[in-house]
């Protein structure tokens, strides 16, 4: 078999162990972070960049918003610090919400890989930091100066000594260090772990560069997704979402435009920047919406520079898709995970075998801290011990698909998992009461939407404590397809004794009062086809698993004479 006979091959097997490596890196990053997010939830994203800086590959665990995201952001460091400037041993680092993932809880670190004195390729990786400073992850600031600590494109490494100020400022200015200086080491790690497996790949090949094999997979993935888009009709396609917004709705209008150069997304008549910290940048938005697109056009093809070059998005200037600093931005998923289901809705008469209903899209991603002590209180003798802060998740349903139910408390679009409640417990002074299925939250149909969770959390000792919440899905319910039903909105409240329940917003912070549980009741997904459909095995089914009452099933499913219910 003669050399270019075996280039197909041996570029397969590459492009086998950069997954490989990847997966790698970011199996890594779980396993030597400090915030439990990442550790716990997969909260981050880890890939592998060419030196112009486009993505070749990335790990299958992490979220859209950060691989995508992640993405765009390789090539502005090159352009802060181009690649004939660095050297072995250096590493860059940022957290700005419009160079990195969207908000300053995200911090991006980029490793060069030098192979003979050259530099060959580049590692990134993205986690989230429990805690940068300002007012913590919440919704509630102005500015995005009010949020935390703005970390511009610079050096976390230089020649592999540590960037000692900058680590002293950010010491400084955050409520736990050694967390935040962890999680650093832990980025820096994983991009060590994808350099080091590159390097060995690369010595297994024979391989000098990786150029080469980089442009080749490249101009494949983006030749196999233009192949994909060319089979869709061609046309331009609308949808419009309202959301619940902070303190006002916000509508979400797209436009989907397709033809044979790709697919062009604009987010024209979206509603205007918000006062508060929702606002999204538009990296962040371009990488969810170009996600919504991959769910059913090409999701088999590689996720990289090359695939992702036939999605383009836009968003009009200073609208709330594409906020402009110093927009408040923390918050910016409870807007942007929205947009995949804004951009399925366009896609439902193009593809609609494939196309779910709405889900509960934003996850409940609640911070909780530890509240205010008072001297007299003796259940706060051990005040040093309840000082805390965490970010567990819970998720609420997905939208049913065409032809299966939806998923029950599972995350999409961002893929996190939920925070195991054992480990919850065991880094904060918190305890949940109750978590379980939520009855009669999925929306009905002959496909129904997945249900939502009723959780319920105290202090382990009775102390106040704070939540800073970015729900939504609370006023504005996701909606059914061709006939089905709306999931359950989302609900958060307190209850204490008999007193009537104290009913909380969805979003903001607020103190939970001593001796009082918090409630939280995540969204159901939507149902797709006519409730009557419904196959009657599935109605006893849900009966019997305690997710659908039997007054449901009786008044919305209409088996009152079912002699099993």
């Amino acid at each position: 078999m003669n050399k270019r006979a075996l280039t197909p091959l041996r570029t397969q097997l590459v492009w086998n162990r950069l997954l490989a490596l990847v997966e790698e890196q970011a199996q890594t990053l779980m396993r030597t972070a400090f915030s439990t997010v990442v550790r716990e939830a997969g909260d981050l994203s880890a890939g592998v960049f060419d030196t112009a800086g486009n993505m070749l590959a990335q790990a299958v665990t992490g979220t859209p918003g950060h691989v995508n995201a992640m993405a765009a952001s390789v090539g502005k460091f090159l352009a802060r610090y181009p690649v004939a400037t660095l050297r072995s041993g250096d590493v860059l680092l940022t957290n700005d919400p419009w160079d990195g993932t969207g908000h300053l809880n995200d911090f991006t670190v980029v490793t060069p890989v030098f192979r003979d004195g050259c530099c060959i390729a580049l590692f990134a990786s993205t986690s989230h930091i429990a805690d940068v400073g300002g007012r913590g992850f919440g919704p509630d600031a102005h500015q995005v100066f009010e949020e935390g600590l703005n970390i511009p494109i610079s050096y976390l490494f230089q020649g592999g000594i540590r960037n000692e100020t900058l680590m002293a400022i950010l010491a400084a200015n955050v409520r736990d260090p050694v967390v935040a200086e962890g999680d650093l080491y832990s980025l820096t790690a994983c991009n060590d772990t994808g350099a080091k497996q590159l390097l060995e790949m690369m010595d297994d090949f024979s391989l000098e560069s990786i150029n080469t094999i980089g442009a080749d997979i490249l101009s494949r993935s983006e030749a196999a997704m233009l192949h994909e888009v060319r089979a869709l009709p061609p046309g331009v396609f609308e949808n419009h979402m309202r959301i619940d917004g902070y303190d006002e709705p916000v509508d979400l209008h797209c436009q989907i435009s397709i033809d044979a150069t790709g697919i062009d997304i604009d987010f024209a008549g979206t509603s205007g920047a918000s006062q508060f910290g929702i606002n999204v940048p538009l990296p962040y938005t371009q990488a969810y919406a170009s996600f919504g697109v991959r769910c059913v056009v090409g999701n088999d093809i590689p996720n990289n520079a090359g695939s992702l070059r036939v999605v383009r998005v836009t968003a009009p200037d200073g609208c709330i898709l594409s906020a402009n600093p110093p927009s408040a931005v923390s918050a910016r998923h409870a807007v942007g995970q929205m947009l995949p289901d804004v951009i399925l809705g366009c896609l439902v008469d193009v593809v609609p075998e494939l196309v779910p209903a709405e889900g509960a899209s934003c996850i409940w991603n609640p911070v909780f801290l530890s509240g205010p002590h008072t001297k007299n209180d003796a259940r706060n003798d051990n005040q040093a011990d309840d000082e805390f802060v965490t970010n567990p998740i819970y998720n609420g349903g997905t939208g049913a698909r065409s032809q299966k139910d939806g998923l029950s408390t599972t995350a999409f679009p961002s893929g996190v998992r939920t925070t195991p409640t054992e480990v919850n417990e065991v880094t904060t002074p918190l305890i949940i009461w109750s978590r379980e299925y939520l009855p009669d939250s999925a929306g009905p149909g002959e496909f129904r939407g997945g249900c939502g969770q009723h959780i319920e959390i105290g202090h382990i000792r009775g102390a106040p404590f704070v939540i800073s919440k970015m729900f939504d899905r609370i006023q504005h319910p996701a909606r059914g397809r061709r006939g089905g039903g709306s999931g359950a909105p989302g609900k958060v409240f307190l209850k204490k004794g008999n007193k009537d329940a104290v009913v909380l917003k969805g979003k903001g912070r607020d103190l939970i009062p001593a001796d009082t549980i918090l409630v939280m009741e995540t969204p159901g997904g939507g149902g797709i086809g006519d409730v009557r459909n419904r196959d009657p095995d599935k109605v006893r089914e849900d009966v019997v698993a305690g997710l659908v009452t039997r007054g449901a099933a009786k008044d919305v499913y209409g088996r009152e004479n079912d002699d099993l219910l």
